[in-house]
């Protein structure tokens, strides 16, 4: 199998910068032997500031940390369902982000996944997620409404800080643990309902929910932390 993989000068910077447009192949040739393209390296396309476009093939079931960060100018990125794991700040800072939709086959979002990503309007969250991690977007300010499946468990810590557009957000009733400052600075969200699953609300999870007007709090809720709806 192949993996794409970074590629920088004697001055750091990457040699993939200049691209605009990038359609990976789903194989290669190598000595007439044909491999499968499976994987997108880590930092493989990092600060690639031009790149606006990519079409990643269904051979691939990787991307791997780091991927594209800061590709500030990404606005197009369709993730094929052949992808079952998406590292940890894979598209962090990738400002011109409007939307983006999750493949089926992963189980986590990972850590700073989508991070300052402040033109993410929506985002598709797929059955089958177990956790959103902490910081997975964290900073996203354009992002207006989540819908989290029921699969998931728990809601890292700082996984929504500041998503300062956020109106609405849906907990279903298989998450057990909101971590601390997970919906901090979401200054638009105006009501929010903790379902019975939930017994762990961490400190400051709602801190400066400034229009925040309603709040329903399910029965197994055990510990609410230190200034969680300050």
């Amino acid at each position: 199998t192949v993996e794409v993989t970074s590629e920088f000068d004697g001055t750091g910077t990457n040699k993939y910068n200049s691209l605009t447009i990038v359609d990976i192949p789903s194989s290669v040739e190598y000595e007439n032997i044909t491999y499968a393209v499976t994987s997108i390296g880590k930092t493989a396309f990092w600060a690639s500031t031009n790149l606006t476009s990519l079409t990643i093939p269904e051979s691939v079931t990787t991307i791997e940390k780091e991927a594209f960060y800061l590709c500030r100018a990404l606005s197009s990125i369709v993730i094929p369902n052949s992808v079952t794991n998406i590292g940890m700040a894979a598209f962090y800072a990738c400002t011109a982000l409007t939307s983006i939709t999750l493949p089926n086959g992963i189980t986590r979002i990972e850590p700073s996944t989508f991070e300052a990503c402040t033109s993410l309007t929506s985002v598709t969250i797929p059955d089958g997620v177990r956790m959103i991690a902490f910081d997975a977007f964290e900073g996203c300010t354009s992002l207006k409404k989540v819908t989290i499946p029921d699969s998931v468990t728990t809601i890292g810590s700082y996984a929504f800080e500041n998503c300062a557009s956020l109106t609405s957000v849906t907990i279903p009733n298989s998450v057990t643990t909101i971590g601390k400052y997970a919906f901090s600075q979401c200054y638009s969200l105006t009501s929010v309902t903790i379902p019975d699953s939930v017994t762990t609300i961490g400190d400051c999870a709602f801190y400066e929910c400034t229009s925040l007007a309603s709040v329903t709090i399910g029965k197994g809720v055990a510990e609410i932390g230190e200034g969680a709806f300050d």
